[in-house]
């Protein structure tokens, strides 16, 4: 007599956001899982447990299950999921019982690694899941025309991964994934504080500088930020100054591969389809597409116009959610 709530997932390595129909997001938080070591009992989840990364004693560990990607720890990601559906249930009352859920998943993962994704949420209470690649899910939230006969390029670089694809009649053309994102362009950073200044910087930390004064590759007046960490050889607490030149030289090799990698799907294209990218060009979403200059290099170094989604890391959420409206495709 009532048809079961039907929600979108975007499990992603750096956040998890749930979309429905009728009032859009309503969860946008961390994928991170604050947990008991010697009882294994979760603790805290998404933002709250991200609060207590690099802070927490020696019984409690901060953990984000979900790495390039894909589950890394599968007990956790259910409890993430199952807490997530727990707040979302809150927000849409008795409406949300036993819904029909829909995940994204890169199109680099593999079958195993899908099946996993389905066991976590259907242990969540979850009627039926489905899954959808997130390069269409992008491309849907991003309003591009997926089901027409025209080239849609997206482009979509998160936290652990970075995924091209080249979509025309609603399916995947070509498409190319990396595990490479926002998390390894922390970890440069941290590695570069170490190597340099003998400092040790938590990953919040490194995560600020990328953010602040992270640049790609173009030029631009330089900025200088100070950032706290540990002096490895003292053992007390520094201040450190690093600019924006030295950052942008941390990220040079992950942001070259990323170009590297839209450049390898372009020349996959058909030749059809390829006059369509000269008009449309390609479209970016992910949290790194937020970097400073990225839009403006990717252009130059492409020869095509490179956008960004009206909603860069609300895409694949709103995306998985749209595609709510085609799932007797899904279920082909």
């Amino acid at each position: 007599m009532f048809s079961p709530t039907t929600i979108g997932i975007d499990l992603g390595t750096a956040n998890t956001l749930i979309y429905t129909k009728n009032k859009g997001i309503i969860i946008n938080e961390p994928s991170v899982v604050a947990y008991n070591v010697n009882t294994n009992q979760v603790i805290a989840t998404g933002t709250e447990a991200k609060e207590m990364v690099g802070k927490t004693p020696i019984a409690i560990q901060a953990v984000r299950p979900l790495k390039d990607g894909v589950i890394a720890d599968f007990d956790m990601t259910t409890a993430l999921i199952k807490s997530m559906m727990e707040k979302a249930a809150k927000v849409m009352g008795s409406s949300l019982r036993k819904p029909n859920v829909v995940v994204c998943t890169p199109a680099g993962a593999t079958s195993v690694e899908r099946l996993a994704i389905q066991d976590a949420v259907r242990q969540c209470g979850a009627k039926e899941v489905f899954l959808i690649e997130e390069s269409v899910a992008a491309a849907i939230g991003a309003d591009l025309p997926v089901s027409d006969p025209i080239a849609s390029v997206i482009v979509d670089i998160g936290g652990g991964t970075t995924e091209v694809g080249i979509i025309s009649f609603g399916g995947i053309v070509t498409s190319n994934t990396l595990k490479l994102g926002g998390d390894h362009m922390n970890e440069e950073i941290i590695q570069y504080a170490r190597k340099e200044f003998n400092v040790l910087i938590g990953e919040p930390t490194a995560e600020k500088v990328k953010q602040e004064i992270g640049y790609a590759l173009i030029d631009h007046p330089v900025e200088t930020m100070e950032i706290r960490g540990r002096d490895i050889v003292t053992g007390l607490p520094k201040i450190i100054s690093v600019n924006s030149y030295d950052i942008q030289n941390c990220l040079k090799e992950n942001l070259l591969a990323i170009l590297e990698l839209i450049s390898r799907t372009l020349e996959c294209c058909p030749p059809e389809l390829s006059g369509d990218i000269v008009d449309q060009g390609v479209i970016l979403t992910g949290g790194v597409s937020l970097l400073k200059g990225m839009t403006e290099w990717l252009s130059n170094e492409l020869d095509v116009p490179v956008h960004l989604a009206p909603e860069p890391l609300e895409s694949v959420a709103v995306g998985t959610g749209r595609s709510i409206d085609t799932i007797h495709f899904l279920k082909k």
